[in-house]
């Protein structure tokens, strides 16, 4: 029979130089939609994706939209080529935008432009050195929610991304993010990561960029969802189009539900996943949080169709 599928878009820090070439240089669909990308935007970002260099592509607000346009460009050769058809969509953060292009609730040149701008502003809304996000491992959400709620003191700190596996990221002032990370050592983490961001995402100090965000998506028309997309905010499907400028809106300064995202595509059915997008961070997350869902990377096309189509 054929799998219960699930579509899952990975999001910022899955990067990398060349994404996106190989399938550009193979299949014409592929060129296109890098083709898009550039006319709208109005410079190489296909040059970025398949050159960089590195500094270049990780800047944030050339991150969001080479990470959707590579996305959708593997989705387009999957969905055109492969006729691979998921019942279901999900992305991790930035990678929310990416489901919504699959499920057509956003046109691509609109969804390009927009994480353009999104990006901007989420790095502008920090200045640089005034934010952090650290990665809390082996300590369980009240544990992390209670460090961030006694390391606060005048500042902003709280969880961000809820990954799973007592794998939880949190977001805030660079001060009040030492000191929680410190005190959720105390409470028994069993490690705490700093990461190498260029901006605190999905807590309050992301305020400005939802602002921005909120402008940016006014005039835009939202169309009728295909495909069921998972919101990273509810951590359940979209109740329709009428939602989703909202939970875009909202998404910026609220953490990423992830475990309880996978968790619900399980609840609903789901036996198989690709990661459509570069890298395999997501299918990593989703063996801890639901290892009866089998996920498999996007760039490997012949183990994506074996998988789909098994009996």
């Amino acid at each position: 029979m054929t799998e219960q599928l699930a579509f899952l878009f990975p999001g910022q820090g899955s990067q990398a130089v060349g994404m996106g070439k190989s399938l550009a240089a193979n299949f014409t669909i592929a060129r296109e939609t890098f083709a898009e990308a550039d006319d709208t935007l109005g410079f190489a970002l296909s040059r970025v994706c398949f050159e960089g260099p590195l500094d270049e592509l990780t800047l944030t607000a050339n991150t969001q939209p080479a990470l959707l346009t590579a996305s959708w460009a593997m989705t387009r050769v999957f969905r055109e080529t492969a006729g691979l058809t998921p019942a279901w969509a999900a992305g991790h953060s930035l990678g929310e935008f990416s489901a919504l292009v699959a499920a057509g609730a956003l046109r691509f040149a609109d969804a390009v432009r927009l994480v353009h701008e999104r990006g901007r502003a989420m790095q502008e809304a920090v200045p640089p050195g005034v934010g952090g996000m650290a990665a809390i491992l082996g300590l369980d959400l009240a544990g992390v929610q209670a460090a961030c709620e006694a390391a606060a003191q005048t500042q902003v700190v709280a969880p961000a991304n809820l990954n799973g596996d007592n794998q939880i990221v949190i977001a805030g002032h660079r001060e009040a993010v030492e000191r929680a990370g410190a005190l959720a050592k105390e409470r028994g983490a069993r490690r705490v990561v700093p990461l190498s961001v260029s901006a605190p995402f999905h807590c309050a100090l992301m305020q400005p960029a939802a602002e921005r965000l909120r402008r940016a998506l006014s005039s835009l028309e939202i169309s009728p969802l295909a495909i069921a997309v998972i919101s990273n905010v509810e951590a359940r499907p979209y109740a329709g189009a009428a939602a989703v400028k909202d939970l875009l809106v909202r998404q910026v300064v609220s953490p990423v539900r992830w475990d309880e995202s996978v968790k619900e595509l399980e609840r609903l059915g789901c036996t198989a996943a690709v990661e459509v997008g570069p890298g395999k961070v997501l299918c990593g997350l989703v063996k801890r949080i639901a290892p009866t869902i089998r996920c498999v990377a996007g760039d490997d096309l012949d183990t994506v169709r074996a998988m789909v189509h098994s009996a």
